[in-house]
């Protein structure tokens, strides 16, 4: 799949440092907020800088829950948050974690509505594949100078869409929702997080997991394909979770195969029930 790099491609470029990438860890447990960090610090791949989910990747979150769970940053907060990692503009980030890819792709997704001309990447396999395949780890922090120009926003707010926009696309011809949870909270049979369980009217469901092998491991794209089949490439699709996080893994899928009028719905389910207006559908569609 496009945008998935192997352990040891990533290995290799590490080691030129003539054509250097910057690594992410964006290790992070929606259960445990610190544990993440924790790891990062017990073992991480050298090099590596960690990315909170919560601290650089989410704006907070605001008390009446509009934009979610996870809302999107600022971009100029997010922009400050790669500075001090030493990312430039110019700079290739490739991501990993250890939950299937979903925080790395948050992370590649949102360098991708900042406009990074730079290019992102995400380790096929996270964290435990590379050390499946052998190569170091460390526990020391690495000392890494904040970039030395200014990052600059260019965001592409065409990638995303809110609440209101959902509401006018409910029915409409040539638009598909598409669900990331487990079969369970999509139909409304459970919800843990979330004050009302179910789905928006007219969505699917496909599981973001399902983009995934046993070990963790990308399918590759004809496997995606089969998991989108009934899709047009001329539909507009628009992707969504419980808070905007494990839906990029579904975008990341959808854009690997060809499609190119993805978006994302980031204040996802959490957003979308904090307004009591918003039709609920429960059961399958």
């Amino acid at each position: 799949m496009n945008g998935i790099v192997s352990p040891p491609w990533l290995h290799e470029r590490l080691q030129n440092a003539s054509n250097p990438v910057r690594v992410a860890d964006c290790r992070f447990l929606l259960q445990d907020a610190a544990a993440g960090e924790r790891a990062y610090h017990t073992a991480h791949i050298p090099g590596a800088v960690y990315m909170d989910l919560e601290r650089d990747l989410s704006a907070p979150i605001r008390e009446d829950r509009r934009g979610g769970r996870h809302p999107l940053p600022e971009p100029a907060a997010l922009a400050a948050a790669l500075e001090r990692a030493g990312i430039t503009r110019g700079t290739h980030v490739v991501a990993y974690d250890d939950q299937g890819g979903a925080m790395a792709a948050r992370l590649v997704w949102l360098l991708r509505w900042l406009g990074h001309p730079g290019g992102a990447s995400i380790l096929d396999g996270g964290f435990a594949g590379w050390q499946a395949a052998g190569y170091p780890v460390t526990a020391e922090a690495p000392q890494i100078a904040p970039a030395d120009e200014p990052y600059t926003p260019d965001v592409q707010p065409q990638l995303a869409v809110t609440a209101e926009d959902v509401r006018e696309r409910i029915g409409r011809p040539g638009v598909v929702l598409i669900d990331s949870r487990e079969a369970p909270r999509y139909r409304g049979e459970t919800e843990p997080i979330d004050p009302a369980a179910g789905h928006i009217p007219g969505a699917i469901n496909r599981f973001w997991k399902d983009a995934l092998a046993a070990d963790g491991t990308w399918l590759p794209d004809e496997a995606q394909r089969e998991r989108f089949a009934h899709l047009s490439p001329d539909d507009e699709i628009i992707v969504y979770c419980g808070s905007g996080v494990t839906a990029c893994p579904n975008v990341f899928a959808l854009e690997a195969i060809g499609f190119r009028n993805v978006k994302l719905y980031a204040g996802s389910w959490s957003d979308w029930v904090s307004n009591k207006e918003n039709p609920i559908a429960t059961g399958e569609e």
